[in-house]
């Protein structure tokens, strides 16, 4: 990741549900490292098919526990020194002594596993649970809709950053072509979720078809996004804060099947959602793509001079402010 000397360091690392893995990279018995929220972490699957995350570093003498760190027997055991860590981070066994360290120990992180992702719970004090749940996508289950397509990008800016592009409409027919300027139905926060609902016209390679955009967002890391009008989809977008300055930034994509019915054979609506399913999925990503450049190399104006039309960007600020701990805080919620 290049040094970025010419941005602001004001954001820190937000509090909150954060992308782990994806489920199906994690098999039972691997342990993985995992850059994440400025700490060096490790995420594990038990025996019992559980994921885990842990503080990385052996409390030992400072092996890497991502780093040909294995899971035997439901523990978490060092490549080092074959020290071996409970769930709940507690020193379990130590192969050539009989009597265990008590204050080798590893600070645990909650861990909420769905909708095909591994997502854990960030605060700077390990003592401050999660404070909100994350939502359910139904459609993840429902076989009216296809397999996930997953992307992945690592991006040289601040989360907040990347989320307040979402809030601004104007951008969307200039940098992206995407036709006519969004509506913005409704903006509303309740505490740590925002639900956005915007009228889009899509651009002419999309027939200028107009659809929706229905956007819930549970924090700082993770939303669902739903899209409607040309082919119903549905985008988890989970991102995780690799440091204050830098974001790992996870979609994963599902179309609802064409029927049958309409195209009259199975094949011809497998072939059809095929198709337009994969090209939406590639428009997305064209467009987050073409935002990475204005992310990377732009500044934060702390008061923007703002125009009709360029959506509730303050507003979102004021939600964002939420989710930072203030400097030397480590046990009340944001």
């Amino acid at each position: 990741m290049r040094e970025r000397l010419q941005y602001p360091p004001k954001f820190k690392v937000p509090v909150g549900w954060f992308f782990g893995c994806f489920s199906e990279d994690l098999s039972v018995g691997e342990a993985m490292p995992l850059e994440a929220v400025g700490q060096q972490l490790v995420i594990w699957r038990s025996d019992d098919g559980i994921a885990h995350v842990h503080d990385a570093f052996c409390p030992h003498l400072g092996a890497h526990l991502g780093h040909g760190g294995r899971s035997d027997g439901g523990r978490l055991v060092c490549p080092f020194h074959a020290w071996e860590f409970d769930p709940d981070g507690s020193c379990a066994a130590i192969p050539y002594s009989s009597r265990l360290n008590k204050q080798a120990r590893l600070r645990r992180y909650e861990v909420d596993e769905r909708n095909g992702l591994v997502m854990f719970w960030w605060h700077p004090a390990a003592d401050v649970g999660p404070l909100w749940q994350l939502g359910q996508v139904t459609e993840w289950d429902d076989d009216d809709y296809t397999e996930p397509q997953r992307r992945q990008w690592e991006v040289a800016a601040p989360w907040q950053e990347i989320a307040e592009n979402a809030l601004d409409l104007a951008h969307f027919p200039y940098l992206h072509g995407t036709g006519m300027l969004p509506v913005l139905d409704s903006y509303e926060a309740d505490g740590p979720l925002a639900r956005v609902r915007t009228t889009q016209q899509y651009d002419e390679r999309a027939g200028g078809a107009m659809g929706r955009i229905d956007t819930d967002s549970y924090g700082p890391g993770f939303n669902i996004v739903r899209f409607s009008g040309i082919v119903d989809t549905v985008l988890i977008g989970a991102v995780a804060p690799i440091d204050e300055m830098s974001t790992r930034i996870t979609f994963s994509f599902t179309v609802k099947r064409a029927s049958a019915e309409a195209f009259g054979s199975e094949e011809a609506a497998a072939a059809f959602t095929e198709k337009v399913g994969d090209a939406f999925v590639a428009e997305v990503g064209r467009q987050l793509e073409q935002d990475v450049v204005i992310w990377e190399n732009k500044a934060h104006i702390p008061v923007p001079a703002l125009a009709e039309g360029d959506g509730p960007v303050m507003q979102f600020r004021r939600w964002a402010e939420q989710f930072y701990v203030p400097t030397g805080a480590t046990e009340s919620a944001p």
